[in-house]
């Protein structure tokens, strides 16, 4: 059974070899990773292809012109897992907001559910500590309940981007329907999946904050996802 993982990127060089790293030292038998960069400024792209060296036949690299968003990087992600004959695809952040020490984890699930979901809005999920009053009910509230009420989510973590797909889900979706970006993304696979009776097995996560690089998160992307919500509604 392959599996790969895939990790989009857009300047992340101060993480990327460790988190490459440290999902190695797992030792999950048949693995691959694919990186899609985003013309990243700092060298992200160059240490992606220094790790393909390091790790031949483990590692592939995309390398896309500009920064084109969250959703068609894993959309073209994706794309290349089903083409090179993975059996399980994952996603994941680079700057270790998702621990590789989970993988095993998500492996094992998906045995008996078509996706696996690292929620942090089931119980013993949570999110970094240090997150102060405002982000935390601006985040619960958005993944809890308005995504939830308007679209009638079953998954509690409806923007959680820490995910196991069966191959036949990804086979199974519409990939060219799925426009979003940012955390509207994985709103409108989760929706998309859930449209599709797939099973979905939510495991709890600690979503910890990065330690280096730059935070992608803008108020435009938060706003994005608020109006997003609709139209996926009206779109499906």
């Amino acid at each position: 059974m392959k599996t790969m993982i895939i990790i989009p990127t857009y300047n992340e060089a101060e993480n990327l070899s460790a988190m490459v790293e440290a999902i190695f030292t797992l030792d999950i038998p048949d693995l691959q990773i694919l990186i899609v960069d985003d013309s990243s400024t700092d060298g992200t792209g160059e240490i992606a292809e220094k790790l393909v060296a390091i790790y031949p036949n483990r590692i592939h690299v995309i390398h896309r012109p500009a920064k084109l968003g969250l959703g068609t990087a894993y959309i073209a992600g994706f794309r290349f897992a089903l083409e090179h004959d993975a059996d399980r695809i994952i996603e994941m952040d680079a700057d270790f907001s998702h621990s590789p020490a989970y993988l095993p984890t998500f492996l094992e699930k998906i045995q008996q559910y078509d996706v696996v979901v690292g929620s942090r809005y089931v119980p013993g999920g949570r999110v970094d500590a240090n997150w102060n009053t405002w982000r935390r009910f601006l985040s619960w509230w958005a993944n809890s309940l308005y995504a939830r009420l308007i679209l009638g989510l079953q998954v509690r973590d409806s923007t959680a981007g820490f995910k196991c797909f069966r191959r036949a889900v990804l086979e199974g979706l519409d990939l060219s329907k799925v426009r979003s970006q940012g955390y509207a993304f994985q709103i409108e696979m989760a929706y998309a999946c859930q449209k599709k009776s797939y099973r979905v097995l939510e495991i709890p996560i600690v979503f910890n904050d990065r330690a280096k690089g730059q935070s992608k998160m803008s108020p435009w992307i938060s706003l994005e996802a608020a109006w997003r919500v609709w139209q996926i509604k009206w779109r499906y």
